[in-house]
């Protein structure tokens, strides 16, 4: 059975290492069977894994590792997430998206604004809470971005495809 391809930007050993612990601690048990992740497209079709595979490769093969910073804590109803800004990776992610034109869904051809979820599908008050404990904290960070990855979404856990690191 084939399966979408979820694309993802991958952080540095250190920022994945930390947002994983967040989502372990914050995330419903039940529900949380990927690690943090920064998703740039959500559903590319599998019938064009060589193309997917062969853009991945020669996109971070160009370029250095986009700059990126975690600037503030996002509450997003029963979600919370760090926001990231990083012109460099949507710049990239923008040129994934014009050569996958005509592959896209709907939600795939708008811009990401780029985050980390470290909390989903809670009762509000209860990211509320998380929210403003996180908040209390936060402090805006540079983040690593270290490569690319594409994954087959199968409903749980995610079957990695491949890893793509940026140059230098």
């Amino acid at each position: 059975m084939t399966a979408p391809i979820i694309i993802t930007a991958e952080m540095g050993k250190t920022d994945q290492a930390w947002a994983n612990g967040l989502r372990r601690a914050h995330f419903p048990v039940a529900r949380n069977f990927v690690d943090a992740h920064i998703t740039l497209f959500h559903h590319l079709p599998p019938s064009h894994l060589p193309e997917i595979k062969s853009r991945l490769a020669a996109l971070v093969s160009d370029y250095p590792a986009p700059v990126a910073h975690l600037t503030d804590v996002m509450l997003m109803g029963s979600a919370v997430a760090f926001r990231i800004d990083s012109p460099e990776l949507l710049s990239l992610r923008e040129e994934l998206a014009d050569a996958f034109c005509g592959l896209l869904i709907p939600q795939d051809e708008a811009s990401p604004k780029l985050h980390i979820t470290v909390q989903n599908k809670v009762e509000p008050p209860v990211a509320k809470a998380l929210h403003a404990h996180l908040s209390s904290t936060f402090r805006p960070r540079p983040l690593v971005i270290s490569g690319l990855s594409a994954h087959y979404y199968r409903g749980g856990p995610w079957e990695q495809i491949g890893r793509w690191a940026f140059r230098g």
